[in-house]
């Protein structure tokens, strides 16, 4: 990936429905070479969906959190095909260190999450968990 791709794809993350020729005139190449590049790296996988971000991040009723988890000894992969079979597992990273794994978890309500997070500490092979719930998510700028 070169410098041309990572001004695309640090441009798009500000607004994904960036125009291609705005993104040309930006970047100093014609339309055409940023369209192919863009083909690219969507064809690559670099760039794995365009989206949006709405201006209320989190759910004013829902619940959001992060889990880290514990696994007793080589049970990693039935913990984990478990976890990603919660609706309410938004995501699902595997990591070195204290934790084995660490769960985005998004729920509509208080009451909801318990119920969650009490079956996520039922399942065979968690021996430890911590929870912190998200109270307010910043939109991040100008990363790339």
């Amino acid at each position: 990936m070169d410098d041309l791709d990572q001004a695309l794809i640090s441009a798009l993350r500000q607004n994904s429905r960036m125009p291609v020729s705005t993104l040309s005139a930006m970047t100093g190449v014609s339309r055409a070479t940023v369209a192919a590049r863009i083909d690219r790296l969507v064809a690559n996988g670099t760039i794995a969906a365009f989206t949006i971000r709405t201006g209320a991040e989190i759910p004013a009723s829902g619940v959001r959190a992060v889990v880290m988890i514990e696994v007793h000894g080589k049970m990693a992969d039935r913990v984990a095909e478990q976890l990603r079979g919660l609706p309410q597992v938004r995501a699902l990273h595997s990591t070195n260190g204290r934790w084995d794994f660490i769960a985005e978890l998004e729920d509509r309500d208080l009451a909801s999450f318990d119920e969650t997070l009490r079956r996520i500490r039922l399942i065979d092979g968690i021996t430890v968990t911590e929870t912190n719930i998200l109270l307010k998510t910043s939109k991040l700028t100008g990363s790339s």
